[in-house]
């Protein structure tokens, strides 16, 4: 039988402003749940995680919390005011978690809690945060853009600690693949109403494009106009992401070229294409060095850079991705070597100081100095006009920045820097505080943009979907050039681990008897049968679960019959643990094949 929620709201809502922001809610959230709390900027997604949290009080509607429950939050922007080190910040109020258990966590996310917490940067903070939420033992974990500021290495920790936390959570993120890897069910916040749906984020597009689908052919055979926002109705989400495939064809081309004019695998010499590209080089890097101190940072980096380059700089907090972008752009000289930019070269930064804008001010003053038209990179249009493609209701035009959520107001600075005529575009942190539908736009723009653009994200998704090629660094002063995202950087990365791994084992011990010869990508029976077979069964468990997952998004199911409730959630388990062994196996023997 499945079990009782351990929160619950029943008929919430909030009024904010002068109406409700939401109305008549109903939230259940069970033992183990995973869940995506997934809505646009501004539809009020932090303020649910409040309410969850019991930290804001709704206007309507009751909360309840099973007895005994732990229910810890993860704020996106903790208060830091008040705390001389980030240890006593963690360790702050009745409800403070073990000192020791802190420090645990402390050391394996790397991060020194006597560091003075006004002087901490974004990622020490929000490590800190960490330790102080999951030291708590925490039943319900109430996570809101837990990635922000977070290395790939940390991010990589919390993805690993969370799939084996026994509690349940709910999450707010940007980061597809964070989303994608942990969650098994989503909660969808759009106009005010919230959907749930047992099935991750992986299956949250296609979810959202039927829902889409059949309001609109309701409100046709209503023959009536459909009460949704301008946006859906004039951009379109099917239409949109069918563009996003063409571009994706597009970025597999350009990467495709890139590889071919790359060097060695790993090599970050650059060859001169033959078709005039030497003409087109807009950043050249030869032989750079730099030193802070005692320690290299960067060693013996060479890289021509092209016009309609997308680069991506990835790697650890501290492994010199700042100072090879700021290499790149001008700003630092190198110790050896040269960098040589174009004369012609003109750069737009959007960096991860969103706070320049000022408060009281308007998005009219922010966007045209006050007027009516915008000068966007030499094209006249109409402010209204400009903040619709930027996914704005257009009356927001006389609406203070401070009036914004934090989301809208970087989105509000992407659209001001995006109007700038540039040919370089250097993007630090990009997609904190973006909602996935801007991200989408941001892609959007990125694809489109004549210039060359430098990117230094923790993103993986975001990284994988926009640059040509990637920048991999470790620390040591070895920069990887690689052709393609991210996956296709950590892909190269873990060749050298493999081959490690594999050749320390045959150092230690005497070599086994060497097995009968085999012929090369020949089969056992039972082999070859599994890697006929296989695809079908993939196919069959995939559609079996699809199956269980919309029976299982009737709402009133749990109340009506909870065995049929509990049934269904075990059946889906057993068959999402079937499907991913099936998968192991195939992939498997799909490697004995190639071999």
């Amino acid at each position: 039988m499945a079990q009782a929620p351990i929160l619950s709201w029943e008929g919430l809502g909030l009024i904010q402003g002068s109406g409700w922001l939401f109305k008549d809610l109903d939230i259940n959230v069970h033992p183990r749940d995973r869940l995506a709390l997934i809505g646009r900027n501004g539809a009020g997604k932090s303020t649910l995680l409040r309410l969850l949290a019991g930290t804001v009080e709704g206007d309507k509607g009751t909360r309840s919390v099973q007895p005994g429950t732990r229910v810890v939050t993860l704020e996106q922007d903790p208060f830091f005011t008040g705390y001389a080190t980030l240890l006593d910040f963690a360790l702050a109020g009745p409800d403070a978690p073990p000192q020791h258990e802190v420090e645990a966590i402390a050391g394996q996310l790397g991060i020194d809690l006597s560091r003075a917490a006004d002087s901490a940067s974004g990622g020490e903070r929000r490590r800190a945060a960490l330790c102080r939420a999951l030291a708590s033992e925490p039943d319900l974990l109430l996570l809101d853009e837990p990635t922000n500021h977070l290395d790939l290495a940390a991010i990589d920790w919390l993805e690993d600690w969370l799939s084996r936390y026994n509690g349940a959570f709910v999450v707010i993120s940007h980061d597809r693949t964070f989303l994608t890897r942990l969650t098994k069910a989503t909660l969808w916040l759009d106009r005010g109403s919230l959907r749930r749906k047992e099935v991750g984020f992986g299956g949250y597009e296609a979810w959202e494009e039927q829902v889409q689908a059949d309001e609109i052919r309701n409100a046709e055979r209503l023959d009536a106009r459909l009460k949704i926002e301008q946006h859906w109705l004039e951009r379109g989400v099917t239409a949109r992401r069918k563009r996003n495939q063409g571009r994706l064809a597009k970025l597999w081309e350009m990467r495709a070229q890139r590889a071919a004019m790359l060097g060695p695998q790993g090599v970050a010499k650059m060859e001169i294409a033959s078709d005039g590209s030497k003409t087109k080089a807009v950043i050249v890097a030869d032989k750079v060095t730099k030193r802070f101190g005692d320690r290299t940072i960067i060693k013996d980096f060479s890289l021509r850079i092209t016009r309609g380059d997308r680069i991506g700089l990835v790697g650890s907090n501290g492994s010199g991705k700042t100072t090879l972008l700021r290499m790149l752009t001008g700003e630092l000289a190198p110790n050896e070597g040269a960098i040589t930019l174009a004369k012609t070269l003109d750069g737009v930064v959007i960096d991860q100081q969103r706070s320049l804008m000022a408060p009281d001010k308007r998005v009219r003053d922010v966007l045209a100095e006050g007027g009516d038209w915008i000068d966007v990179r030499g094209v006249r249009k109409h402010i209204q006009g400009y903040l619709k493609d930027f996914l704005f209701d257009p009356g927001l035009v006389e609406a203070k920045v401070g009036t914004l959520s934090g989301g809208e107001r970087s989105r509000l600075l992407l659209a001001r820097e995006f109007a700038r005529k540039s040919n370089l575009l250097v993007l630090d942190e990009p997609t904190n505080d973006l909602d996935l539908e801007t991200l989408d736009l941001l892609q959007e723009v990125i694809s489109d943009y004549d210039g060359t653009v430098l990117i230094v994200s923790h993103d993986r998704d975001f990284l994988d979907r926009t640059v040509t090629m990637t920048l991999g660094l470790d620390g040591s002063g070895k920069v990887d050039v690689v052709a393609g995202g991210y996956a296709d950087w950590e892909k190269q990365r873990k060749k050298p681990m493999a081959a490690k791994a594999a050749a320390k084992p045959a150092a230690e011990t005497a070599p086994p008897p060497p097995p009968m010869p085999a012929k090369k990508g020949k089969l056992s029976y039972k082999d070859q049968r599994d890697y006929d077979l296989l695809p079908g069964r993939i196919e069959e468990l995939e559609a079996a679960i699809a199956r269980d997952e919309a029976a299982m998004a009737d709402p009133d199911l749990y109340t009506r019959d909870p065995k049929k409730f509990a049934a269904l959630s075990d059946t889906i388990a057993k068959a999402r643990a079937d499907k991913d062994a099936a998968e192991e196996r195939w992939l498997e023997l799909a490697e004995m094949v190639e071999g």
